[in-house]
């Protein structure tokens, strides 16, 4: 690895070291199904997202709801205090496809339907408040 990019790399990951974060990977529903739950949550405070995601009737909202929980103790590890209610939101969440799975459904006359078994990564920031009016 050459310096620049060593030094980039270096840079990237101190800047990482402040930011409270959780990742989930290879959620076996589709990006677009998991986009509509996204979106509903994007910018909000966390604990309002909590109450969105709770009494939401969609699937991938129980699986953000987890995620959501694991950013916020990931916060409170890292700031070695309780989050407060109105303190932390939502900076970012965005969804990437996964690797697709392909598979053959047998149709009739001796041909084959593709199926493909989609999946996604889900990738949410949280911070505070007034770290944003800050900036």
């Amino acid at each position: 690895m050459g310096v620049r990019k060593r030094q980039a790399a270096q840079a990237r990951k101190e800047a990482q070291k402040n930011v409270a974060f959780a990742k989930l990977t290879n959620v076996p529903s589709s990006p677009r199904k998991m986009r509509l739950v996204a979106d509903l949550v994007r910018g909000q405070e966390v604990f309002r997202a909590l109450g969105i995601l709770k009494f939401s009737n969609k699937e991938a909202a129980a699986r953000l709801e987890k995620l959501l929980r694991s950013a916020i103790a990931n916060w409170e590890a890292k700031n070695e205090r309780k989050a407060e209610n109105g303190e932390l939101y939502i900076s970012t969440i965005y969804v990437n496809p996964a690797p697709m799975l392909k598979r053959l459904r047998p149709a009739p006359q001796g041909r084959g339907y593709r199926i493909r078994k989609r999946a996604n990564h889900v990738t949410l920031v949280v911070d505070t408040i007034d770290n944003e009016n800050k900036d």
